[in-house]
């Protein structure tokens, strides 16, 4: 079988085109869906919501963090497709003595670029996949270039509040929007050697935010949370954003700078 390099640096031999495969994680779920994979994916976790009908139509295998291995293991898929951050190494670990799983290890937009023409190759879906990475790349560059360096912090979960740091995908496309992401390397928070770091409200309100984004996931920031966060920083403008427009990697990358466009115009930032 070819043997193919994941994005931890690891060989992988893939029956090409592989025929069952299970896929743990929700971004790169939808990728295989663009991709026209439908006939081969056999597996997806509950969290895999897009495309919706494939939740009645795969078998689960569970969450991202806690997979069924044994469901898995009956499945006898040829190729697990995961991802170094959403998914839990040490099941991870025991799937790879058993099964080809190729893992991505995605910090950037580039990173992400880089998995989908290697999942568009080993599945022969190149055509599809060029046509993907092309819209892409085109359609970031569009993004304007004339932004406010405004000073962001971008929220994943409350009580306890944690926010997205250094080296995660979504700091780097609140760099590619022009913010100055206040929790990221060497900013005033005890915890910032962290990707997703644990803060408390002083620290939140040490670090001055212009603005702050409450994301939609993983935790389900509402309207009635804004008083919260209002309080702790009255001077700074707080917005709820789509969290899969900021932290899917797969093909919802095509269609994220048209919302991210949207979301700089209306707020006007």
């Amino acid at each position: 079988m070819p043997v193919f390099i994941d994005q931890m640096n690891r060989e992988v031999e893939i029956k090409t085109p592989p025929q069952k495969i299970i896929s743990v994680v929700p971004s790169q779920t939808e990728l295989l869906a663009y991709l026209g994979l439908d006939e081969k994916v056999i597996g997806i976790t509950k969290f895999c919501v897009h495309p919706k009908y494939w939740l009645q139509q795969k078998t689960i295998v569970g969450g991202t963090k806690k997979l069924n291995l044994h469901i898995i293991e009956a499945l006898k898929p040829d190729l697990i497709i995961g991802n170094k951050e959403e998914n839990n190494q040490q099941e991870i670990e025991l799937l790879m003595q058993k099964f080809p799983v190729w893992m991505s290890d995605i910090n950037t937009v580039d990173d992400a670029c880089i998995m989908i023409e290697n999942i568009a190759n080993y599945t022969q879906t190149e055509v599809k996949g060029n046509t993907l990475l092309n819209t892409i790349k085109q359609e970031f560059k569009q993004l304007p270039t004339n932004l406010s360096s405004k000073r962001a912090a971008y929220f994943i979960w409350n009580n306890p509040m944690m926010v997205a740091g250094e080296d995660t995908f979504i700091n780097d496309i609140l760099k590619r929007l022009g913010f100055l992401n206040v929790f990221e390397k060497n900013v005033q928070t005890a915890q910032s050697s962290y990707r997703y770091p644990q803060i408390s409200e002083a620290e939140l309100q040490t670090a001055m935010p212009d603005l702050i984004l409450l994301s939609s996931e993983p935790f389900p920031f509402k309207e009635k949370h804004i008083k919260q966060f209002q309080n702790l920083c009255p001077l700074a403008q707080i917005i709820i954003v789509d969290g899969e427009m900021f932290s899917w990697y797969g093909s919802r990358l095509a269609i994220a700078p048209a919302y991210f466009k949207s979301l700089l115009y209306h707020h006007s930032l």
